[in-house]
């Protein structure tokens, strides 16, 4: 079965940085689009950043110019850099992958969410 791995989540004051990470194994293509995407207590999840096989990028609007995607594809490793976090950024962030864009019902596969905290 395919497994997203992810990792690097934790707790930052505000206009701190982390980068997550995730690892995608079990797959036997290359998937159109992989992504990040994040859901807060009482809110509904959304789109932060992906990227497709060309290295097309898109963002969510509050996260463009903080947010840095990239994906290392001899190693199937995808990364989302966050820089000077915010408060509203926190959430349980998701990997996913299959998809397309920042249209979460589009992706099929899923990984396991880390929990990212900002402090005022």
């Amino acid at each position: 079965q395919p497994q997203l791995a992810v990792s690097g989540g934790g707790s930052v004051q505000a206009g701190g940085s982390l980068r997550l990470s995730c690892v995608i194994s079990g797959l036997t293509y290359r998937p159109y689009c992989m992504g990040w995407f994040r859901q807060a207590p009482g809110n509904w999840r959304e789109g932060v950043a992906t990227v497709d096989v060309d290295g097309i990028t898109s963002f969510e609007r509050s996260v463009k110019g903080r947010f840095t995607i990239s994906q290392d594809t001899a190693k199937n490793t995808l990364y989302l850099q966050m820089n000077d976090l915010k408060p509203e950024d926190t959430a349980m962030y998701y990997c996913a992958a299959g998809g397309r864009s920042l249209e979460i019902e589009s992706y099929t596969y899923w990984g396991q969410g880390t929990q990212v905290t900002v402090s005022s």
